[in-house]
């Protein structure tokens, strides 16, 4: 009834015959577009989707409202692997993936009956983070409660209202991955608060990671080339661990920081376009000193609404900068907050076109080719600073997407916290 009733109004309203074709051709085309859309896993980066299930490997359905993107897209959850496309390259001429406060978790559970007053950087766990091609971990280390835990806190103390979990916890996460992905390297880079006589030693050894440890003796300290990630593979150095406290390199064989590594400022001078000065712990990032270059893009108070914004253009512009500022030296190391968000390829796209640029000469790592010459591409011909369209990634790492909740929910920091965080620390600082 309803068809013959939609039928009967048509033919009540019927064009003139002249019009008629133009209608016809009209129904057609308004046919073929809902039959074109994309979904069942089909979509592909920025083609718009309903659910996680619309989108292809690698990617999930999220939006970017604080940049008025409110119709959700398809958006990159997942690294590409450099070493699965152009491999046996040393160490330092790769750039991966750091996640800032690696353990600072949205909805990470507080200690029983404790508000936990403090800022959060991440959205997943470790173990995802490792999955989606997270090879960097900055995780904060304290003595706490007869033990060394993960705290996002201030002067140097853990409180029970900042305190995380005991850092074995994550380290054994990292040793599970380390486990069952053999060819896979990891990068630790702690800021240590850890007075505890050898507290350190106690802490990896009883993670089961000092198998993989790589030794301060085997690093190169006068800026030269770091071994290849194939001979790291084969003698099973796949754990480098840094640390800021320069006493444990002498005392417990963990590399002193910025020994190996030049580094940008972290927080908000690390985020002002046009501007990129050295760490002050840091020599100069064009010294050839060190071999390592960590560049920090994260403001001083993450606000997760806006990361979708911040890893966008802006990081991109932010990466150009620092690279001009280190003497145009691509970063080795490039350390984030809420690394997943973006308007669609993100820090992804960003760490694609850097590896492309150091490992083979290209707009992006997904277009080189393993033993081609330097700059030779797959239909692109070596980059001249224009941002390449997107290519999806080769050597994608099989891991998993996942946000808290829902992608196009973003969990709002409450300004109170903020608040206490901020005059709490001011208080310490006193």
């Amino acid at each position: 009834m309803l068809v013959f009733r939609a039928k009967h109004r048509i033919s009540r309203c019927r064009p003139p015959p002249n019009d008629r074709l133009f209608l016809l051709l009209l129904i057609f085309s308004l046919s073929v577009t809902a039959s074109s859309a994309c979904s069942n896993g089909n979509c592909q980066v920025l083609d718009s989707c309903a659910a996680a299930t619309d989108c292809g490997p690698g990617l999930y359905c999220g939006n970017c409202p604080s940049m008025d993107k409110n119709q959700p897209i398809c958006t990159r959850g997942q690294a590409t692997i450099p070493t699965t496309v152009v491999d046996g390259l040393p160490f330092n001429k790769y750039s991966w993936l750091v996640t800032h406060n690696s353990f600072s978790i949205v909805d990470f559970p507080p200690l029983a009956g404790v508000q936990r007053i403090t800022v959060y950087n991440q959205e997943d766990t470790v173990t995802n983070q490792l999955r989606n091609g997270v090879r960097g971990l900055m995780l904060d280390m304290y003595d706490f409660n007869n033990d060394i835990w993960l705290c996002h806190s201030f002067r140097g103390q853990c409180y029970n209202f900042t305190a995380f979990q005991p850092a074995i916890n994550t380290l054994k996460e990292v040793e599970a991955f380390l486990g069952t992905n053999p060819t896979e390297i990891v990068t630790v880079i702690i800021e240590d608060y850890v007075h505890t006589p050898k507290g350190l030693t106690k802490l990896f050894t009883d993670a089961g990671l000092v198998k993989y440890w790589f030794p301060v003796s085997k690093m190169p300290k006068k800026g030269q080339d770091w071994p290849t990630v194939t001979d790291m593979v084969q003698q099973n150095h796949r754990l480098l661990v840094f640390t800021s406290d320069s006493s444990k390199e002498a005392g417990e064989g963990i590399a002193y920081q910025w020994r190996y590594m030049v580094e940008n400022e972290s927080g908000d001078p690390g985020v002002v376009q046009g501007s990129c000065p050295n760490r002050k712990e840091s020599k100069p990032l064009n010294s050839r000193s060190s071999s390592l270059f960590l560049q920090n893009y994260f403001p001083t108070f993450p606000v997760e609404a806006d990361a979708c914004k911040e890893n966008s253009a802006p990081l991109l512009n932010m990466v150009g900068t620092c690279y001009k500022a280190a003497g145009n030296a691509i970063p080795n190391f490039l350390a984030v907050n809420f690394y997943m968000r973006s308007d669609g390829g993100g820090v992804f796209d960003a760490l694609d076109r850097m590896n492309g640029q150091a490992l083979c000469g290209c707009s992006s790592v997904s277009t080189c080719q393993a033993g081609a010459p330097f700059g030779v591409c797959k239909s692109t011909p070596v980059s001249n600073g224009t941002p390449p369209t997107y290519a999806a990634p080769a050597g994608t790492f099989s891991g998993s997407v996942q946000l808290t909740g829902s992608a196009s929910t973003v969990h709002a920091t409450s300004p109170l916290v903020f608040c206490l965080f901020y005059f709490v620390s001011m208080f310490f600082e006193l």
